[in-house]
């Protein structure tokens, strides 16, 4: 390992990390080749796509993949953190609030009511449950809500979304992006073999994928074995939850607020910060209601949020030190597929119990 690849949270930057340059210029300079830096790492995970053995593989996975590779063989560099940094923090958020723009409020309304109260149900039990799992495991309550936000929204958009408040180590965030694309996965091969044997017509089927695969890439990908049908109505279920996002991560922002202000061992720790650009996230779901994005736009705005979102992991993997993610041990994993079971058994059952055709 070089010189170079010593923990990146040692430099003055990540304990003060709202110290800002006195001039645009000099910071511009600094933040910009650890930018173009992770911006090469996600162009290159989106060009190994083309290699048919991993081209089902998340783009955002492979960044992760890379930049870990590169920190714990090479090392990153010192002139690459401020826009390491940059990309892990600025870029994460505004790609965030783009990602309201694949979202409108007439996807909630053809889901439905009950279809809404489903998914809802679903988020807020297996959020709770496992948080208390991972308690009774003794897995690191940060990584538990990590994994839980993971599983119960989104994958890693979601992980990363919620690292804001949580503000867990990055070999959390990493062991938590792995738990999700592991067993997201899994259910993406497993669920269209169910389907007959569950006895789910289209519409079931794709609210079943919708409110319990991981990431928005394998829940399109099973639900669509299921028909055409069963395909759009799970991608729509799946953005339905996306929404729901936005709550989840400022209701642990003001969680985490209170808990540090409880908190008399560390009467100095400054409070975590509110995630306000998720409110940029709202409105863009309210944007995209009023405004009529023309497709081809509405294309190139979903692949570029794509690519921010992999330039922000490939910024988390060239934070990771693949020692301390050993370290984490099985518990975690274990908590993520007994929530992956979770969520698959506990929105079966209420589509069942609900008798629920859309």
């Amino acid at each position: 390992m070089s010189p170079t690849s010593h923990s990146l949270t040692s430099t003055p930057e990540a304990h003060h990390p709202r110290a800002r340059p006195s001039r645009m210029g000099p910071h511009l300079a600094a933040v910009a080749p650890g930018v173009l830096l992770t911006a090469a790492i996600a162009a290159a995970a989106l060009a190994l796509r083309a290699i048919p053995t991993i081209s089902g593989a998340s783009p955002m996975l492979l960044a992760i993949l890379i930049g870990i590779l590169a920190h714990n063989v090479v090392g990153t560099p010192q002139w690459a953190v401020p826009g390491v940094k940059f990309s892990l923090r600025r870029v994460l958020r505004f790609a965030i609030i783009l990602l309201g723009l694949q979202l409108t409020t007439a996807q909630l309304i053809e889901v439905g009511g009950e279809g809404l109260a489903i998914i809802a149900a679903t988020l807020l039990a297996t959020f709770s449950f496992t948080v208390w799992f991972g308690r009774l495991l003794g897995v690191d309550r940060k990584l538990a809500e990590l994994i839980a936000a993971g599983t119960s929204i989104c994958g890693a958009s979601a992980i990363i979304a919620t690292n804001t408040v949580t503000r867990a180590d990055d070999e959390d965030v990493a062991y938590g992006v792995a738990c999700v694309t592991v067993f997201g996965s899994l259910a993406m091969v497993i669920y269209p073999l169910l389907q007959g044997v569950l006895g789910l017509d289209a519409h079931g089927f794709g609210l079943w994928t919708g409110a319990s695969i991981h990431e928005i890439a394998q829940v399109v990908a099973a639900s669509f074995q299921g028909g055409q049908s069963a395909g759009e109505f799970g991608t729509i279920a799946k953005l339905s939850r996306v929404m729901m996002l936005a709550p989840l991560v400022i209701g642990l922002g003001l969680l985490a607020r209170v808990r540090t202000r409880h908190q008399p061992s560390a009467p100095g720790k400054a409070a975590p910060p509110m995630p306000w650009f998720v409110l940029g996230f709202v409105a863009m779901i309210g944007l995209n209601e009023v405004i009529a994005i023309p497709h081809e736009t509405k294309a190139w705005i979903v692949a570029a949020t794509g690519f921010l979102l992999s330039m922000a992991l490939a910024a988390m993997g060239l934070e990771t030190d693949l020692r301390k993610l050993a370290a984490r041990g099985l518990r975690p994993a274990l908590l993520g597929l007994t929530a992956a079971l979770f969520i698959a058994g506990f929105s079966l059952a209420l589509i069942k119990l609900t008798g629920w055709h859309g």
